[in-house]
């Protein structure tokens, strides 16, 4: 029973931030199109290598948040991580809908240095719950930092 349980869990745990992110890119959906006709800094990647990039993103996150739920951690810690998680997730949700859907560049950057500290508070968090969950949060901080790059160059140049 305690193995078919934790499949769920895992499944509830992927399924959480893969729908976070399908929402807001289905509710920008226009936003690839919009990118493709922008002026961006260097460095930018192609638009195709956001979604690859955004769905190997949410399926670690939903990776670390299971390996933290089901951590031995106190219940006071896992509580506080998994709030943290949630409240990048919600900002998660948030910036693309400032970006793409309402081409606001620069709150979309204000956003996005706001999900940058809580994706860093939070992976300072699982850390300390379980290294394997931090270390599956490292490549999201790491795109964040190369985001905020992107968003203000696309903000200047726009």
């Amino acid at each position: 029973m305690k193995k078919s349980k934790n499949v769920v869990g895992l499944i509830a745990a992927l399924a959480l931030p893969l729908a976070t992110g399908g929402l807001s890119a289905w509710l920008t959906k226009d936003g690839m199109r919009m990118y493709a006709l922008m002026d961006k800094p260097p460095f930018s990647p192609p638009g195709w290598v956001f979604p690859a990039v955004w769905t190997v993103l949410y399926v670690l996150m939903g990776i670390a948040s299971f390996l933290v739920c089901t951590s031995g951690a106190s219940a006071f810690r896992r509580k506080r991580a998994l709030t943290a998680y949630a409240l990048q997730l919600a900002v998660n949700f948030l910036w693309p809908l400032l970006f793409f859907g309402l081409e606001m560049y620069l709150a979309a950057f204000i956003c996005l240095l706001i999900l940058t500290v809580f994706v860093f508070v939070c992976t300072v968090f699982f850390y300390h719950i379980s290294k394997t969950a931090g270390w599956f949060f490292a490549p999201y901080l790491i795109w964040c930092i190369f985001a905020l790059y992107l968003n203000f160059g696309t903000y200047l140049l726009n």
